[in-house]
């Protein structure tokens, strides 16, 4: 077995691309899939019925390619994005990709956080 993909995902039903590229990166490489969403804490986890219903979306969409999904709060994403990709010895990260500068930070952030995994960025 290689490692671990993690793929992060958001409260958007279009992450589905990301856990099925993530999907596609653990078959090939004989590898175990993880997903996470991570939440700033005082955020309603289901509070909000279209994100609730997009996170039991992709939580369906995990199992459908044997995949744990994870919730975890935190105020710092990135750190708890790279403690878990750390805790289950990640070799490969997916994330969404988006041009925003915000996004752009995010990515930076990551990418330092974490510099010996590959970073596979999706378009949702």
């Amino acid at each position: 077995m290689a490692g671990h993909v993690l793929v992060c995902v958001t409260g958007q039903k279009t992450c589905e691309a990301l856990i099925v590229e993530g999907a596609r990166i653990a078959k090939e490489n004989g590898s175990e899939l993880s997903v996470l969403h991570v939440v700033k804490p005082g955020a309603s986890l289901l509070g909000n019925a279209k994100e609730g219903e997009a996170l039991e979306y992709l939580y369906k969409i995990a199992t459908e390619h044997d995949a744990d999904m994870a919730m975890i709060r935190s105020d710092n994403v990135e750190e708890t994005i790279a403690r878990q990709a750390e805790k289950l010895d990640a070799q490969t990260l997916v994330i969404g990709k988006s041009n925003g500068s915000k996004e752009k930070s995010f990515q930076m952030k990551i990418e330092t956080l974490l510099p010996d995994i590959e970073i596979k960025m999706v378009y949702p």
